[in-house]
């Protein structure tokens, strides 16, 4: 899933790549990904591109007082091209969902695309932003968090880290992967609980998220859109490495499955060397 380093850099290469062209034509495949109907994507047509920014993990493109609002999802992916083909898209065809031409129909522009069968992506047209539910929902961006917010943002509550980094209403960027490697820079368990977490441990974890998130950005940022996903893996040091070697400590990572996602963690890292319960696992082997 992207996440907000990849998000950022993707709109940073449309900071450098589109703005300033005119959208010739949108082409749409899927008309489920279009979540509002007014004003109608044609309005679209003919519009400049004035800016590309970030709300969490939503991709804002600016067209004057227009806002595409694009949401990738689990498997959605922004792909640019610099000549595309002027051949209009066939409905239910292949993973495009949407395209832009840019400045002419065999010019510069990008398709929206989705892989699998399970479809999230989501495409708003709207005055403002903060007319789509997700982004108006959102809470503070994790680039500008730090432990006096994390206090605030925690107290009282009785969530465990792990849920608490990925709810959107509470930090916004964070997903699956990237809390996995805030937690073990921060060297806390997916399942403290927030609310009890002193004031030495927010420090930790508003620094980890900082520093996690830059390098991540810092990574990312510049890179082609094709080669972001790849430099998203070589970035990681815990998610999706389950029974490798931590590269901190030597023990081995370890996983908690859910019914559709799995987190991982290292035990002497993060855990004071225990194992966390996978009470799905543990069913399965009953």
């Amino acid at each position: 899933m992207p996440e907000l380093p990849e998000v950022e850099a993707l709109a940073h290469h449309l900071r450098e790549h589109a703005v300033g062209s005119t959208v010739f034509r949108l082409d749409v495949a899927s008309l489920s990904v279009l979540k509002t109907a007014v004003p109608p994507y044609t309005e679209l047509h003919g519009r400049e591109i004035t800016d590309a920014t970030r709300h969490g993990k939503h991709l804002d493109i600016v067209l004057g007082d227009l806002h595409l609002v694009v949401h990738l999802a689990r498997a959605g992916w922004l792909r640019w091209s610099d000549a595309l083909s002027p051949a209009p898209l066939k409905p239910g065809k292949g993973p495009i969902s949407l395209r832009v031409h840019l400045e002419s129909a065999s010019g510069p522009g990008f398709d929206l695309t989705e892989a699998g069968t399970k479809k999230g992506l989501a495409v708003w047209i709207v005055a403002d932003p903060s007319e789509v539910a997700s982004v108006a929902r959102l809470g503070p961006d994790a680039l500008a968090i730090d432990a006096s917010r994390l206090r605030e943002l925690f107290q009282g509550k009785g969530t465990r880290l792990k849920w608490a980094l990925t709810d959107q209403s509470v930090i916004a960027g964070i997903g699956n992967a990237y809390s996995d490697e805030i937690m073990h820079r921060a060297k806390l368990s997916p399942y403290a609980t927030v609310g009890k977490l002193d004031e030495g441990a927010l420090e930790v974890l508003a620094e980890a998220i900082r520093e996690v998130e830059t390098d991540a950005v810092e990574r990312s940022v510049g890179q082609k859109a094709a080669r972001l996903k790849g430099e998203k893996r070589s970035g990681l040091r815990v998610h999706a490495r389950t029974g490798l070697p931590c590269p901190v400590c030597g023990d081995t990572i370890r996983e908690i499955s859910f019914a559709d996602k799995s987190f991982q963690y290292c035990a002497t890292c993060q855990t004071g060397g225990k194992p966390l319960a996978d009470r799905r696992m543990s069913r399965l082997l009953k």
